[in-house]
């Protein structure tokens, strides 16, 4: 380094003979840096191999200062700030919080919540899910489930002064418009599957203890939680009303716990609700308590303090949603089979389908009766009547189709 002058007006130098700011030191093995003090009165140090980039990187903190950015954090990760988003966010139901640190340490963590938070661009957002996509070859929902975490982390970085602006805004439709995702159209029975599936599973003695549960199912449109979590306390056989107020989830608690059972309230103050009993759920709760009566099954459940379960196994145990979609594929494949043995001309056949599938069918047999669209908001337990209007849409839709196709065949004959 090398004086000009002396006294007021010094001037610092650097081996090129050009002069120094404030903060500015050239050292002896020709590396530039910069010191400035952060608001907290830390002392922090930039360095550059030449000058015009160190003065780019002091442009950079001089702006971050103005628009109170934290300059002092341009070294902290995404993993750290991550961390700091698990600790302070509250609101969330104890199994949505941990499927988001799943879905994080799953994808994130080991990948892009390495780098520092301060360099994070969208095109790293975007390059990331495309990684998703077309290496992990990810669905899309799992993809959005990413997306909703790391959101919120960035949306906390904002809010902390970390960054400008949230880099993965925007980046999930772009995605979703790129690959052309599209959104995967539930699937009801139709009238004849539904029937065969009924008939199959009430009549075949392999299954038949079955029938309660998935008649309960396609014959209040419950949610599989809502179902398995059922206790008789909340069911009136005399009234013949259905008392929604809790759901049973099944997921991993972190901390080394494993998985096992809780007891959530609703989603949204809609879930909590009452369903009235037609007279073919009546007789599935009705012959539920006499299987169990007969073969000497009782509740042996108590999760969060709630016992009595309706449906339980051969142990007195709550069911599980996994155990009951196994069911469900055995059935399928068991009365297919009796189907295809009478070797009957276009047959109809039961296609693949799970507890989730149970639902959407009774909301499409509300839809094609012309049940009102604010019933069967009520009776399904949804929050934003949009939902309830998109399945009615594509019901009616799909339902106006076949009027028209059946029509078709008279009218067309006309010009034969």
């Amino acid at each position: 380094m090398t004086n000009t002058t002396k006294g007021k007006n010094k001037r610092r130098l650097d081996k090129d003979r050009l002069t120094l700011r404030k903060g500015e030191v050239q050292r002896k093995n020709g590396l530039y840096s910069y010191r400035w003090t952060t608001k907290n009165g830390e002392r922090k140090d930039v360095y550059a191999r030449t000058l015009e980039e160190l003065r780019e990187k002091e442009d950079a903190i001089q702006q971050d200062i103005h628009d109170g950015i934290k300059t002092e954090s341009r070294n902290t990760t995404l993993n750290e700030v991550f961390e700091l988003w698990c600790d302070l966010k509250r609101g969330l139901k104890d199994n949505t919080f941990q499927n988001y640190k799943y879905m994080y340490n799953m994808f994130v963590r080991s990948d892009i919540g390495r780098i520092k938070i301060a360099e994070i661009q969208k095109s790293d957002i975007k390059r990331f899910y495309n990684k998703l996509a077309d290496q992990r070859i990810l669905q899309i929902s799992t993809i959005d489930s990413v997306h909703t975490v790391l959101h919120q982390v960035f949306d906390l970085a904002v809010d902390d002064n970390y960054l400008r602006h949230n880099p993965s805004d925007g980046v999930l439709k772009e995605l979703k418009q790129s690959h052309n995702f599209q959104a995967e159209k539930r699937k009801a029975l139709t009238v004849a599957e539904q029937k065969m599936f009924i008939d199959f599973i009430k009549n075949h003695p392999q299954y038949k203890h079955w029938y309660p549960v998935f008649a309960v199912m396609l014959g209040t449109g419950m949610r599989v939680g809502e179902v398995v979590g059922l206790r008789w306390c909340d069911i009136d056989l005399e009234e013949e009303m259905i008392s929604i107020n809790h759901t049973l989830v099944y997921y991993n608690h972190g901390g080394g716990k494993g998985c096992s059972f809780s007891v959530n309230t609703p989603k949204t103050k809609a879930g909590v609700r009452t369903i009235p009993m037609m007279k073919s759920v009546k007789e599935a709760f009705v012959m539920e308590k006499q299987f169990q009566e007969e073969a000497g099954i009782t509740s042996r459940s108590n999760i969060d303090c709630y016992t009595d379960f309706i449906f339980v196994n051969r142990f007195g145990e709550v069911q599980h949603q996994g155990t009951l979609n196994k069911a469900i594929k055995r059935i399928i494949r068991d009365c297919n089979d009796e189907v295809l043995d009478r070797q009957e001309q276009n047959p109809v056949l039961l296609p693949p389908f799970s507890c989730h599938s149970l639902r959407h069918t009774f909301t499409t047999r509300l839809c094609e009766s012309g049940v009102n669209i604010k019933v069967i908001q009520d009776v399904l337990g949804h929050a934003d009547v949009q939902t309830t209007l998109g399945i009615y849409a594509d019901v009616t839709k799909d339902l106006k189709k076949q009027e028209i196709g059946n029509f078709e065949k008279g009218f067309d004959s006309l010009f034969a």
